[in-house]
């Protein structure tokens, strides 16, 4: 169970530095240069919006790691998932994307606590 709670943690401090952090030095910048597809308000609110809404589905995917009962199932493909996304993002990034070790560390460690 100490597993799950550490993956959740990880997937949970993911989630802030995501929607704090990535947002001030990520796409504030891209809105206030306001060129090509942002020009557009909607534009502009769809890709606050949907920045957000991702650090929302972290705090979802936790809660569902941390919760009592939760599958091995389920487990696995939440730690799958999050461990895919890091891999990915290090070899994409060629690893200068600084989340790619927490995304692969909460899916290690959903996928210990899965497999425990």
């Amino acid at each position: 169970m100490i597993w799950l709670w550490l993956s959740a943690t990880f997937m949970v401090t993911t989630a802030i530095v995501h929607s704090v952090l990535g947002y001030r030095r990520l796409i504030v910048p891209l809105l206030r240069a306001g060129e090509g597809p942002l020009v557009d308000s909607i534009a502009r609110r769809i890709v606050s919006f949907a920045w957000h809404a991702t650090s929302v589905l972290m705090l979802i995917s936790a809660a569902a790691v941390a919760w009592p009962g939760t599958s091995k199932g389920l487990l696995v493909v939440i730690g799958g998932g999050w461990l895919a996304a890091g891999l990915f993002d290090a070899a994409y990034t060629k690893g200068r994307h600084i989340a790619w070790p927490a995304l692969s560390g909460a899916g290690i460690l959903a996928l210990i606590g899965a497999l425990a």
